[in-house]
C-alpha cells in the first residue's frame, strides 16, 4: 500500500494491475486477462462479450449465487435453469442437452467448491450445437480438471477474489479471455468502451468511444493488496488444505455426506461441506454448532425458486431440480480460514460427532 501512494497513481491499470494482470496471464498461457472490481462486473463483461441480445438463452445451474445468471438477464437473456449431479453441486452435464433450443447462446457452468465440472463432455455439448461455455470460477483458484486449471478450459472464464475466497482483496475480480475472438473487444469494454489501451501500448495516437462498456477496473489499492495475496498463494494453499485435510480425516465417522471429489478434479480447499438428511436437521445441526461458538452455515438459495423468478416466469419457478433442492437444503460449511488453528479444527470436528452420537 505504501509503494503504491510512492508510485502516485491510484486509478487503475497502474504497476500492481499490471503485475497481477502479468501473472495471470503466465499460468493462463497467455491468454488475455483482466483484473476487475469484482467476479460480478467480469460475469456481466462476459455477457456483453458474448452478445447476448433479448430472447437468447442462457443455460445455468439453479444452485449458485445470483449473479451466474444476472450478468445475462441484464442483457434481456432467458435464464435455462439446470440441476446439480447428484454428487456434488456441479451442472450435471447429462442433463444440459435437452434443455438446449435453437435460441440456446451459451451454457454456464460454475465449478462449486473449486471443484470441477465435467468439461470434456460440456465442451463436447458446445461444439455440436455452437454455443459459448462460460466458466463462473468464482471459487476455483488454484483449481485443476485433468491437469488444465480452472478458467482455462470454456470460451471465458470470471474468477473472484472477494474477502471469503482463498485470494482475496475485499472485493476483486478477473476476467480471462480464452477465445482470441473476443480479446480486442474485452479491452475495450473494459476501459469505458474506448480503445484506451492500444494507446497506451503505443498502438494508435488517440484513442476515442468504440463501444459500449463501463469501468470496470480496479483501482491500484485492490490491486495491491491482491498482488500481496498472489504473492503468499502457496503459502495459503498449504495451510488450507491442511485444515481441510484435518476435517476430512477427523470426520471420516460421516464421511457418506461428504460432497464427491470426482478423479478428474482437484481440490483447492475453497470449502468443507457435508450434506444433513433434511432442513429439519441442518437447522438443528447449525443451532447446535452456533450455541457452541461455531459459526457455520447453509449456502445458496436455488436460484429457480427465487421471488424474482417467481415474477418473470412461473414456469421456472415450479420447475423440480431435486439435486439443487437438496443442496439447498441439507449443505453445511464449516469454518475455513488461513489462521484457524489445529486445535479449533478438533474441537468443530468434536463437535459434530458428538452431534451425531447424540
Amino acid at each position: 500500500m505504501q509503494q503504491c501512494i510512492e508510485n502516485k497513481q491510484a486509478s487503475g491499470n497502474g504497476y500492481f494491475t499490471k503485475k497481477c494482470s502479468s501473472f495471470f496471464t503466465e499460468i493462463y498461457n497467455n491468454k488475455r486477462c483482466l483484473l476487475t472490481t469484482s467476479c460480478t462486473d467480469s460475469l456481466e463483461m462476459t455477457g456483453l462479450l458474448a452478445n447476448i441480445h433479448p430472447g437468447d438463452e442462457v443455460i445455468v445451474p439453479s444452485y449458485t449465487f445470483v449473479t451466474s445468471a444476472l450478468a445475462f438477464v441484464r442483457e434481456g437473456a432467458t435464464i435455462v435453469f439446470a440441476d446439480s449431479r447428484a454428487d456434488n453441486p456441479c451442472i450435471d452435464e447429462t442433463k444440459i442437452e435437452e434443455l438446449i433450443t435453437v435460441r440456446t447462446k451459451a451454457i454456464v457452468v460454475v465449478h462449486y467448491a473449486g471443484i470441477a465440472c465435467d468439461m470434456d463432455n460440456i465442451m463436447a455439448i458446445a461444439t455440436k450445437y455452437n454455443l459459448l461455455v462460460i466458466e463462473d470460477a468464482a471459487q476455483a483458484i488454484d483449481s485443476y480438471y485433468k491437469g488444465r486449471l480452472l478458467g482455462s478450459i470454456g470460451d471465458m472464464a470470471a474468477l473472484s477474489f472477494h474477502e471469503t475466497k482463498n485470494i482475496q482483496c475485499g472485493e476483486g475480480g478477473l476476467l480471462v479471455v480464452n477465445n482470441d475472438r473476443f480479446s480486442k473487444r474485452a479491452d475495450i469494454i473494459w476501459e469505458k468502451g474506448t480503445n484506451r489501451s492500444e494507446f497506451f501500448r503505443g498502438e494508435v495516437n488517440k484513442y476515442g468511444w468504440k463501444d459500449t462498456g463501463s469501468s470496470f477496473l480496479p483501482c491500484e489499492f485492490v490491486a495491491a493488496c491482491l498482488w500481496a495475496q498472489l504473492e503468499a498463494l502457496e503459502t495459503i494453499q498449504k495451510r488450507r488444505k491442511q485444515i481441510w485435510d484435518l476435517y476430512h480425516e477427523g470426520l471420516q465417522s460421516i464421511k457418506d455426506r461428504f460432497l464427491s471429489i470426482p478423479n478428474y478434479a482437484t481440490n483447492n480447499a475453497h470449502l468443507f461441506c457435508f450434506l444433513c438428511d433434511s432442513l429439519e436437521e441442518r437447522n438443528r445441526m447449525l443451532k447446535y454448532l452456533r450455541d457452541n461458538k461455531i459459526m457455520a452455515s447453509f449456502h445458496y438459495l436455488c436460484l429457480h425458486k427465487s421471488e424474482f423468478v417467481k415474477k418473470q416466469s412461473s414456469a421456472s419457478f415450479e420447475l423440480s431440480l431435486p439435486h439443487a433442492e437438496r443442496y439447498a437444503d441439507c449443505l453445511v460449511r464449516l469454518p475455513l480460514y488461513y489462521e484457524m488453528e489445529d486445535k479449533e479444527v478438533e474441537y468443530v470436528v468434536n463437535k459434530i460427532v458428538r452431534f451425531y452420537k447424540q
